[in-house]
């Protein structure tokens, strides 16, 4: 009985259909959107009747047979008929046939169609008036429901589960308890133990375990010395010791062996990896015992193994079978002790005695020189045409005179080689030398090393300025097709460089450098390339012949002539850049440029009367020009002459009468401190120019300086209804609203500001810095939200939020997320690096800071910061670089240094004075606490 399944667990029968019995096949509510449950299909329903009616006897009157026969689907096809038309061919006629009978069955069914879906319609309506559905015989009971309340529904009982009595009385029939055994208990007690008691036979084991093992601690250690003893032969075999020529056991250092095996370690590979690829290699040995390949790749293997022996012997059965393979002689020599070697060596020059390798390898097994030349000299009367063995011949001579006999036995055996004839012409005189390499010149006539070492021949001799050596060799080559790449000859040109041949480096770049070049190619940016790439190489003189060259084709170039200005100025001297100024202002009289920029360096060199006279010129050749008026002014203003400078201010605002010389005349008198003469100067400027913004900038910051606020905002308020797009005069307006504690009208400047110049991230950035220092730092974040929606690309805006209104620790993501989105804004490239300077990642910010000066070098901010930095955590040759580098730069813009710059107090004061004074100025902390 107890085997006996339960109803409930007992699998249903194969054709049982839950609920079908007794019309149980679901019901709907008004809520559900489809019957809880489908019944089962006709063809079930059919299935299962067949299957009952066939297992009680009973059938309907039908074979089997003829069911069979009407779904024969031969019956369907007509390609298919048997028995009497069965050799039949079905043709067009039987197809139209077909065609007519299916069409009178298609209208004969459209026509009993009504008649068919009526009979239809009653037969179903009365089997569901005979068979009603569950939710129709509950219908009167579902309407009760809407009577209904929530409070009756909610105390409705839970329905009870029956099924689990019976369950639990059927589980505690089958529990079933046992007594257990004491020795099963006192083993499982002992089963995580570890016995260590010694047996007779020297063995320490175990109590016998849960499974029956025991542990042989005994035969643990047999194996660990095993292991040990494998090492030491291993290494004893690869030991530096005293050993015998086949490899007999070496001393062995028993107190160093631990720190060599821990230093082989990491090197060494499984016993299991070694043995495979030992058979690996066998196996290719033994199917081809000719490749040398192998033979080689075994003995490395044995060689990394640590068995140096049998490397040893397995390249002797090598060199046996591939007697004429270079390589297996090589490593065999290689693998072998020097008087072993030489015996190999001699071996394989046996086999091979026109191998220029073997050779050379013989010769440097030898210790003194007498022996090499001798096995050199035997090689060379095997093999007189190798130009390798007359190299190594000359190579070990002492005397030049013997390695100048031997040269010049070599260059009659091989005279095409370029390299023998070279090294010839070199031991020579410089009169043989010009033989021999007329000589080489007949030998090898497309040789064009050998032309460039006849013109620096000529050189040598102080013929170097004569350019006909190179337009021979150009002429003579280019006949024979010879001709060399012009990439080709920059090259040479830049090894004569290198050896000290200026005039050679020259005379092939004149020769050469348009070479290949049609007058069509953009020929001026091809040559200036080549002079840039000369340059990062270091080859300046090559880079100063190129832009010769191009300057003689190309004389009135500006772009040629500011190239070459800039190499002389960054790699040359201060003569030689005036020189090239010189001929620059000649060819290009009319560029202002070059005229300042000469008068710049002739006042720089302390020759003021030379630099007069060249602005004097500069006037002869550019009448009535700004640059040359300013730069005149400047000149005599830096060096104290101010009535001269006030004179020349005065004929340039006649001649030359540009809102720049206006204001040029403003600020000369500011600089003198007469406001006054300034103030009248800026308002007759005004009347002529009213939408020139430095104007009445100007004239605001003279009211400021003479402490007139009023007539300051009148200035400022005219200013930007004349000049509405001029976004620092709009600053200048809130910032003197906001020094004077006007605060709400500051911000009202700013919101007109903003209405003229929408996407100003300067007009932005300042009222949002407005609104923090009025303490407003919620409205300052919501503002800067704005800003950075429409301009996102703003590294002004991140910066300011970065710094000032987003707390300490996300600094490092906002300034990821800022880099993100700005890759290329100086601004925020120094916020990085202000942050790491802060968090004292000092290497990072020292980096971060130079790219920001890589970046954009003309912000001054960049400087200041990057000059403090140094003043904390750098060396004073870093400060003493970054100054020098300032010098040649000269930076003009940035928040912090325009107004230090534009100081009329610091008018005078070079760039060096105002990076210490902009630097003074900026916080002690890189960045806020």
């Amino acid at each position: 009985m107890t085997g006996r399944r339960d109803f409930l667990s007992q699998p249903a029968p194969e054709n049982y259909v839950a609920g079908l019995g007794r019309g149980a096949t679901g019901f709907t509510t008004r809520s559900d959107l489809g019957p809880a449950r489908e019944g089962p299909t006709e063809e079930q329903i059919k299935a299962a009747v067949a299957k009952r009616s066939k297992e009680l006897g009973f059938t309907d009157g039908k074979d089997k047979d003829d069911d069979d026969k009407e779904d024969d689907p031969r019956f369907q096809d007509p390609d298919n008929e048997v028995g009497l038309f069965a050799g039949g061919i079905y043709e067009k006629d039987d197809e139209e046939a077909d065609e007519i009978w299916r069409n009178i069955d298609d209208r004969m069914a459209k026509r009993r169609q009504k008649q068919r879906e009526a009979r239809e319609n009653a037969e179903r309506e009365e089997y569901e008036r005979k068979n009603p559905k569950i939710q129709a015989q509950f219908a009167d009971l579902k309407r009760a429901l809407g009577t209904v309340t929530d409070e009756e529904w909610a105390n409705l009982p839970d329905a009870k589960d029956f099924t689990g009595r019976n369950k639990r009385a059927r589980a505690a029939r089958h529990e079933r308890f046992y007594a257990v055994p004491d020795s099963v208990l006192a083993a499982a007690g002992t089963a995580g133990e570890m016995g260590t008691t010694v047996a007779d036979e020297g063995t320490a084991t175990e109590p016998n375990q849960g499974n029956g093992t025991t542990t042989d601690f005994a035969k643990i250690g047999a194996a660990r010395d095993k292991v040990l003893q494998a090492r030491l032969d291993q290494a004893s075999q690869v030991s530096s010791g005293t050993s015998t020529v086949l490899g007999s056991a070496s001393s062995i250092d028993a107190k160093g062996y631990l720190t060599s095996l821990a230093k082989r370690e990491g090197a060494e590979q499984s016993i299991g990896d070694i043995e495979k690829f030992r058979k690996m290699f066998k196996s290719a040995v033994d199917s081809n015992p000719t490749n040398a390949s192998a033979w080689i790749a075994a003995a490395r293997l044995e060689e990394y193994a640590g068995k140096q022996v049998a490397a040893r012997t397995l390249m002797a059965d090598g060199c046996k079978h591939c007697p004429k393979s270079e390589d297996a002689w090589i490593e065999n020599i290689r693998l072998n002790e020097n008087r072993n070697a030489k015996i190999i060596a001699a071996a394989a020059i046996k086999a091979n005695p026109r191998s220029v390798r073997l050779w050379v390898e013989a010769m440097r097994l030898e210790s003194d020189n007498r022996s090499k030349k001798k096995v050199i000299r035997m090689a060379l009367e095997q093999i007189p045409e190798s130009e390798a063995l007359w190299k190594e011949a000359v190579n070990l001579e002492d005397d030049p005179e013997d390695a100048r006999l031997l040269l010049a036995k070599a260059t009659e055996l091989i005279p095409g080689s370029v390299d023998l004839w070279l090294a010839l012409a070199r031991l020579e005189t410089p009169q043989n030398a010009r033989k021999v390499l007329n000589k080489a010149g007949k030998a090898i006539p497309t040789s064009h090393e050998i032309w460039i070492a006849a013109a620096r021949l000529e050189e040598q001799l102080g013929e170097g300025t004569k350019t006909s050596v190179m337009k021979n060799a150009v002429r003579f080559l280019a006949k024979r097709n010879a001709m060399p790449k012009r990439e080709e000859w920059i090259t040479e040109a830049e090894k004569c460089e290198e050896d000290g041949a200026v005039l050679t480096c020259g005379n092939i770049i004149r020769e050469t450098l348009g070479w290949g070049l049609d007058e069509d190619d953009d020929r001026k940016d091809v040559w200036i390339e080549d002079a840039k790439s000369s340059t990062v190489r270091g080859k300046f003189e090559t880079a100063r012949a190129i832009y010769a060259y191009a300057l003689r084709v190309f004389p009135t170039s500006k772009t040629l002539w500011m190239a070459a200005v800039e190499l002389e100025r960054n790699h040359g001297t201060k003569e030689a850049l005036c020189q090239v100024l010189e001929k620059a202002v000649e060819a290009c009289p009319h560029s202002e440029v070059l005229w300042l920029m000469l008068a710049k360096e002739r006042w720089q060199g302390g020759d003021l009367d030379e630099a007069r006279k060249v602005l004097g010129r500069a006037f002869n050749q550019n009448p009535d020009n700004e640059d040359i008026w300013l730069a005149a002014v400047k000149l005599e203003s830096d060096n104290d002459f101010t009535d001269q400078a006030r004179e020349l201010l005065k004929t340039a605002r006649q001649n030359a009468p540009t809102d720049r010389v206006w204001m040029r005349s403003v600020a000369f008198e500011r600089q003198l401190g007469d406001n006054e003469a300034a103030l009248d100067l800026v308002q007759d400027a005004i009347l002529l120019f009213p939408s020139a913004a430095k104007l009445w900038m100007m004239k605001g910051q003279i009211y400021e300086d003479l402490e007139k606020v009023p007539q300051a905002r009148e200035a400022y308020s005219t200013g930007v209804k004349a000049v509405p797009s001029s976004v620092p005069l709009w600053l200048l307006f809130s910032r003197l609203e906001e020094r004077n504690g006007m605060v709400v009208k500051a911000r009202s400047v700013l919101d007109r500001a903003r209405q003229a110049v929408p996407k100003s991230p300067e007009l932005w950035c300042e009222l949002i810095r407005v609104e923090r220092r009025a303490g407003n730092l919620n409205q300052a974040k919501s503002l800067m939200a704005t800003a950075l929606q429409q301009m996102p690309k703003s590294g002004l805006l991140w910066s300011e939020r970065i710094l000032h209104l987003e707390p300490r620790t996300q600094r490092r993501t906002l300034i990821v997320e800022a880099l993100k989105q700005v890759e290329s804004d100086p601004t925020v490239l120094t916020t990085a690096a202000r942050i790491f300077w802060a968090e004292r990642k000092l290497e990072k910010a020292q980096n971060w800071f130079e790219r920001a000066l890589v970046l954009d070098s003309d912000v001054g901010d960049t400087w200041a910061w990057y000059y403090k930095f140094l003043l904390q955590h750098g060396t004073e040759g870093k400060r003493d670089e970054l100054v020098s580098k300032l010098k040649l730069v000269e930076p003009r813009h940035g928040e912090s240094w325009q107004p230090v710059a534009k100081d009329p107090k610091n008018a005078k004061k070079k760039p060096e004075e105002i990076l210490r004074l902009v630097a003074a100025s900026l916080p002690n902390q890189p960045v806020g606490v």
